[in-house]
């Protein structure tokens, strides 16, 4: 029996094209052919399927175990049955193969090959992307909106590769229409029986370090160092850097000139606001810091809570540390990892001469008015 050279020369050109050996095809064909055998004969043969792979030429043998008392006629044979059939030097436990050539098995041969070849391509495609993407868990990728209907939001990353990109992974206040071309954080590749399901983000930390790198080549370079992010994704975001070397000023590196490279960031991001803050191992300086843009007057730790600290501001610089919402307050704590309690610190006032006759009057029980001179 053949299934033809047209399609071992159809194979090869698959192996070429998608990568996928002819011996891999090849395997998977003859064991699908095995199992359509044994469905066409209705009964528990075991079969063995050969298939050549330069002419085409399929082979198909029954395969017999040699017993002393049948108990399944399908499978096993007698010394003398397999003598029988021209195995000549047999014994008992040996196998005895015989090859058959049935009528109108061609046909669901054909019919097996083609299905056996699509499910391959099927396989191979999927196995392709996993390779493609599973070791870049973590980077940035650039895809396009090409459905967003209700909650379902499909990102395309090329033209065999879809991205989902879930509720909770996406901006709030951010619009995602067909045509539109994002960058998104590549959060997970996960082998399914459906094939490769793949997760993006936009608003994972990870995002905004992945577009500073990008953007700022003295991170890149190693100059400077990104110790910490954190955000509320498209309205804030609060990032802790420290330079390795005295000369470069972090803050300066990150923000650009007139504020050009941050600026790009904050636009990818939907008009996100990133505070870029000096990073500092000594916590109350580096909650200094992160407070920014507030003005911090004291801060001192509250003993009876562990990481806690109680911070003072001067009352026009409250509304800057609590923030809108308690945004800044809330974003300085999750960088720095303590608790801030923030105290608006009562302005020092000079003593008045009523003060200074109170005073008088506190320690002497008399007072000065009555001695000035009287209109």
């Amino acid at each position: 029996m053949q299934i033809g050279k047209d399609l071992i020369k159809a194979l090869k050109q698959i192996e070429v094209e998608k990568g996928l050996p002819t011996e891999i095809i090849v395997s998977s064909l003859e064991a699908a052919m095995a199992s359509a055998y044994k469905k066409y004969k209705n009964g528990g043969q075991v079969v063995e399927v050969h298939i050549d792979n330069a002419s085409g030429e399929i082979s198909i043998e029954e395969k017999y175990l040699i017993v002393d008392k049948i108990t399944n006629p399908d499978c096993e044979w007698t010394v003398e049955q397999a003598r029988g059939s021209g195995n000549e030097i047999i014994d008992i436990g040996d196998y005895a193969y015989v090859e058959v050539n049935p009528e109108n098995f061609g046909r669901i041969a054909a019919q097996t090959a083609r299905q056996v070849i699509i499910q391959r391509l099927k396989d191979a495609e999927r196995q392709i992307i996993l390779n493609e993407f599973a070791d870049h868990e973590g980077d940035m990728v650039v895809g396009m909106i090409f459905k967003a209907e209700g909650d379902q939001i499909l990102v395309r990353l090329n033209d065999r590769t879809e991205a989902y990109l879930p509720k909770e992974e996406r901006i709030s206040a951010e619009t995602y229409s067909p045509g539109d071309r994002k960058k998104f954080l590549l959060l997970q590749v996960k082998k399914t029986t459906r094939g490769p399901r793949i997760i993006v983000s936009r608003t994972h930390p990870s995002l905004l370090k992945r577009l500073l790198e990008t953007e700022v080549p003295e991170i890149t370079e190693g100059t400077v160092e990104i110790k910490n992010i954190v955000r509320e994704a498209g309205a804030r975001a609060k990032v802790a850097v420290r330079s390795l070397d005295m000369n470069v000023d972090p803050v300066g590196a990150c923000v650009g000139e007139a504020g050009k490279r941050i600026k790009s960031i904050s636009d990818e991001l939907g008009g996100e606001r990133i505070d870029v803050i000096i990073w500092n191992d000594e916590a109350m300086q580096y909650v200094r810091n992160a407070l920014s843009p507030a003005k911090v007057t004291r801060i001192e730790p509250v003993l009876e809570q562990d990481k806690s600290l109680r911070v003072f501001v001067k009352q026009d610089q409250l509304s800057l540390a609590i923030g809108k919402a308690g945004q800044n307050v809330r974003l300085a704590a999750r960088l720095t990892g303590w608790k801030i309690d923030i105290k608006v610190i009562e302005p020092e006032r000079l003593p008045t001469l009523q003060d200074l006759f109170d005073d008088i009057k506190k320690t002497t029980g008399e007072s000065l008015w009555q001695d000035l001179p009287k209109d």
